[in-house]
């Protein structure tokens, strides 16, 4: 048993020394929100994710975990400390590391003994080197310390799954012994363990984040050429995916990505490249086809409705940027909600879980309490979010709901050829042959 203390108890954070606590370490996660860790405390969650609050609660019982707002009592007992907080964009692109930095100053004030500090947050190539420079900075008498990097590979809707059936975890340090000792930590979840250096560690996510953000724009790039040749790009989609080489995962044409990850990570990159004299126009273009995308909906949905939204009531099935999550950071759904309102439609939502958090971003929208309430009376639907009580519903009532039965399938979750048997003007992403025609 191994003592943790974890700082930040967002996604990365809470999931984290939830699961090293499940591993059988003693964990606390601290996060200066007092609100925040006192509903912790009483086993309120302060994100939705799938099996969380049930692991946090079998591992408070078990003694495993604890939640503080004191950096003191967090690194009392601690040999690690993980710094799991949030690294969002500033208006350039650039992370925003004032919240790695006030981490990194208040171990320095509280550490009594030696520890290894793990950088989990993902962060700048270059910043392990400086939390190293602020701690010593801070002070100059610190008991001995390290810094490691490993970035997490976290996907939100199924977090505690991929912390403990990771592909690979990658550790990056000046101190090799540091390097191991983490290593050893991560022994339990039995996969590759790569040990390099901090900035070839860093540099590891935002290269994961960024091709995996290609793969989805090159397939909604590749969509869109679909509907003008006739093509269906699921079946384009399928093709491809059986070349080991290209493979079969993050190739579903749609609204392209959102969330925390993706877009802040890819624009860091970017951002990065330039300020050293690098031409990133691939990420450009890649940020571009993703914004463009998100909009087509919209586009299609006035074709079909004689030109404009303008005063049509139109619902959108989905909110979340993803299924299995409540997170509405960049999501399609906010985007598409505004640029109709925009164009003067009355607009609707239905999401399983993330209504809540929508309503301070949307006060214009009308919340709706389930699918066929969505469809009531309204002139058309897009399928944003593709949770899977959407896969499984009764789209005859959906269609005898509606003042006109326009259906845009944003996700392409629908059979083309079903949709349209029960009476749907249907439109979806890239279904040229079979699912939309030449247009």
């Amino acid at each position: 048993m191994k003592n943790i203390a974890v700082v930040g108890v967002g996604y990365v954070g809470l999931v984290s020394g939830a699961c090293f606590a499940d591993l059988g370490n003693r964990v606390t996660c601290l996060d200066i929100n007092e609100t925040r860790i006192a509903n912790l405390q009483k086993g309120v969650m302060p994100i939705y994710e799938i099996g969380l609050e049930q692991l946090v609660a079998r591992n408070v019982k078990a003694g495993r975990l604890a939640f503080t707002t004191s950096y003191a009592e967090a690194l009392r007992d601690a040999e690690f400390v993980f710094i799991c907080v949030g690294t969002p964009s500033d208006v350039d692109g650039q992370a925003d590391l004032r919240y790695v930095r006030m981490a990194a100053e208040a171990i320095a004030d509280a550490m009594d003994h030696e520890l290894i500090l793990i950088n989990k947050s993902t962060v700048p190539v270059g910043t392990g080197d400086w939390v190293a420079d602020i701690v010593h900075q801070r002070r100059p008498d610190a008991p001995p310390f390290a810094v490691v990097s490993c970035p997490e590979f976290l996907k939100e809707g199924s977090a505690i799954a991929d912390f403990m059936n990771p592909d690979r975890i990658v550790l990056g340090s000046a101190s090799r012994d540091a390097a191991e000792k983490v290593a050893q930590l991560h022994l339990p979840l039995r996969c590759t363990i790569m040990i390099t250096d901090l900035r070839t560690a860093e540099m590891v996510k935002y290269a994961s984040n960024a091709f995996l953000a290609t793969k989805i724009s090159f397939i909604n790039e590749i969509a869109n050429i679909c509907e003008a040749l006739g093509a269906d790009v699921k079946e384009v989609a399928y093709g491809m995916g059986l070349d080991k080489r290209i493979g079969r995962h993050f190739l579903d044409a749609g609204l392209g990505w959102g969330g925390s990850c993706f877009p802040k990570d890819v624009k860091a990159l970017t951002y990065m490249g330039e300020i050293e004299g690098r031409h990133p126009h691939l990420l450009h273009a890649v940020m571009d086809i993703n914004v463009d995308q998100r909009f087509s909906p919209v586009r299609k949905l006035k074709d079909m409705l004689g030109g404009s939204v303008r005063g049509k009531v139109i619902g959108l099935m989905g909110l979340a940027f993803k299924p299995n999550t409540d997170d509405l950071r960049d999501a399609p759904a906010v985007d598409i909600a505004r640029r109709l309102l925009r164009d003067g439609a009355q607009v609707r939502a239905y999401d399983p879980v993330a209504m809540e958090g929508a309503r301070a971003l949307l006060p214009d929208v009308t919340f709706c309490e389930d699918a066929y309430a969505l469809a009531a009376d309204a002139d058309a639907l897009i399928l944003v979010t593709e949770w899977n009580e959407f896969k499984h519903l009764d789209l005859a009532r959906i269609k005898a709901e509606m003042r006109q039965p326009v259906l845009m399938d944003g996700r392409n979750i629908y059979d083309p050829a079903v949709a349209r048997a029960l009476g749907f003007e249907y439109r979806a992403i890239g279904r040229g042959y079979g699912g939309e025609g030449v247009q």
